[in-house]
């Protein structure tokens, strides 16, 4: 497996394959602070970090917005 940039922007098709959530949900969980925030790519356009949602995926039942480094935030 090919190894990829934790500072890789996804989008949010790719953040819903890989989490299985649902867009409502990552929304909500960000309001809550539980789901890394995206990051404003244009004017139409947001992605999420890799290495943010790599470390929501290892352990997503206690993730906050403070677990992030700041490399990544």
């Amino acid at each position: 497996m090919v190894s990829q940039s934790p500072l890789r922007l996804m989008r949010l098709p790719e953040v819903l394959d890989l989490t299985g959530l649902s867009r409502a949900t990552i929304y909500r969980k960000i309001a809550a602070g539980t789901f890394p925030p995206q990051r404003n790519t244009g004017a139409r356009a947001c992605g999420w970090r890799a290495g943010a949602v790599d470390i929501w995926l290892r352990n997503p039942m206690s993730f906050t917005v403070a677990d992030i480094p700041s490399d990544l935030a």
